[in-house]
């Protein structure tokens, strides 16, 4: 196993870390709806989830392709100084992130018919600056094979928010809209705290390069990764925000209790299928500085057996993962969402074990759009991304309003969206080369 000169770390070893601290985070904020719906209930909980895609949406363009553009640079021997630049563009674009949120934040109310996300969503803003901030570190240590910042200051972002959130929530809990929008303040938090902890591992690692050093690598060997990689992010976000409005909307019409539905499937179900998809996160990061320098090098056949290597581990890992989610469905049901009702539990069972398979096509996707990166063909997730958004929300549509599936008919899309995602990303690395 080839270890990364400057740290020491092998794919493995970097795969580890990584995966482990993803899989704690993820675990944190698994465990942190226990309280949390037991404190805000079905109804807050579904509050809670409505907010979140304009912060996605928002995080996604100011943040989601920075580690792995900055990591991809950083790595193929090309991005001296890539991180310095990206400082000052995404600091800037993360602001802007935030003033937009922030004075979104009443439209959104007027959509989504929820007059008590406006205090929520505000609350929220402030972090999509910092998260744009701490993203620039990762990659920077991404792409040198480092992976304890990401694990680290994954994890204590969730220490904070579900200490910060469970406190805060049970203070306000005697009014619901107070109570959830503390919650989200909480995750203003932690990334507040978790970015200023970055930024000192940063410095003392650059003691001798001052941070605000005029960078030597032009904006646009950037922007050539993280754009395609922001249009490849968004696209979930932007899935999941017409998703929320489309289903809940449909819902009304038939169920009293819409907003809870869709808190019970976004909030609780999603939640325990994205358990295993963290662990395997560490694969598709660690990816990266393997086969970017084979890549940069022309050897594709070589960038290409490191990649199936990776899908390979990753199905090995997610394979288990799912049938175990489809086994112990009832028993994540009944003890981890306790104060859920006896028909809530029985529904969230049923979507658990309909989306247990996205354990596996969601994490070989995950994986798969890293080596598309690494490989130097980022569009290629992006085409695979977007049509795989647009097909889940038009199915989401057609099985809600034309089925009896109810909510389950998100289920069974999100299903079929993937599936389709990971085929095209197959394709396209089996391509790589071969034009």
């Amino acid at each position: 196993m080839t270890a990364n000169r400057k740290t020491g770390q092998s794919f493995i070893k970097g795969a580890i870390i990584i995966s482990l601290g993803g899989f704690i985070s993820k675990l944190l904020g698994a465990v942190y709806r226990v309280p949390l719906t037991n404190i805000l209930g079905s109804e807050g909980m579904g509050i809670y989830q409505m907010v979140y895609p304009l912060y996605c949406i928002l995080l996604t363009v100011s943040a989601s392709g920075i580690p792995t553009g900055i990591a991809r640079l950083v790595s193929s021997g090309k991005g001296a100084g890539a991180e310095k630049r990206a400082f000052a563009f995404y600091g800037a674009v993360g602001l802007l992130g935030s003033f937009l949120m922030y004075i979104l934040s009443t439209p959104l109310a007027n959509v989504q018919s929820e007059p008590s996300i406006v205090l929520c969503t505000r609350l929220l803003s402030p972090s999509v600056f910092f998260v744009s901030v701490l993203s620039v570190v990762r990659g920077y240590f991404q792409g040198r094979g480092n992976m304890y910042p990401t694990a680290v200051t994954e994890v204590l972002e969730q220490i904070i928010k579900v200490a910060a959130g469970v406190a805060l929530s049970y203070i306000f809990r005697d009014n619901l809209p107070l109570a959830v929008a503390s919650t989200l303040l909480a995750v203003t938090i932690s990334e507040i705290i978790a970015t200023f902890i970055a930024l000192i591992w940063y410095m003392k690692r650059r003691a001798r390069q001052p941070l605000y050093k005029l960078p030597t690598v032009d904006i646009s060997a950037i922007l050539k990764y993280t754009i395609p990689l922001t249009l490849t992010a968004i696209a979930l976000p932007l899935s999941q925000l017409a998703e929320s409005v489309i289903a809940i909307k449909i819902l009304r019409g038939t169920a009293d209790n819409a907003t809870a539905l869709y808190g019970i499937f976004s909030g609780c179900a999603v939640t325990i299928i994205n358990l295993p998809v963290s662990v395997t996160y560490g694969l598709a990061a660690s990816s990266v500085p393997q086969i970017s320098p084979l890549a940069e090098k022309g050897d594709y056949k070589g960038a290409k057996n490191k990649a199936f290597k990776a899908l390979l581990i990753t199905l090995a890992v997610s394979l288990p993962a799912a049938a175990g989610l489809f086994i112990f469905a009832p028993l994540a049901a009944k003890y981890i969402f306790r104060s859920l009702s006896g028909s809530d539990k029985e529904l969230l069972t049923a979507l658990i074990r309909i989306m247990a398979v996205n354990a596996v096509t969601e994490s070989l996707v995950q994986t798969s759009s890293a080596c598309l990166t690494s490989l130097g063909r980022p569009l290629r997730s992006t085409v695979t991304q977007w049509t795989s958004a647009i097909l889940r929300v038009a199915l989401t549509a057609v099985l809600i309003k034309f089925t009896s599936m109810s909510i389950s008919g998100a289920a069974w899309s999100a299903n079929c969206a993937y599936l389709v995602a990971m085929l095209m990303n197959f394709w396209y690395i089996i391509r790589v080369g071969k034009l």
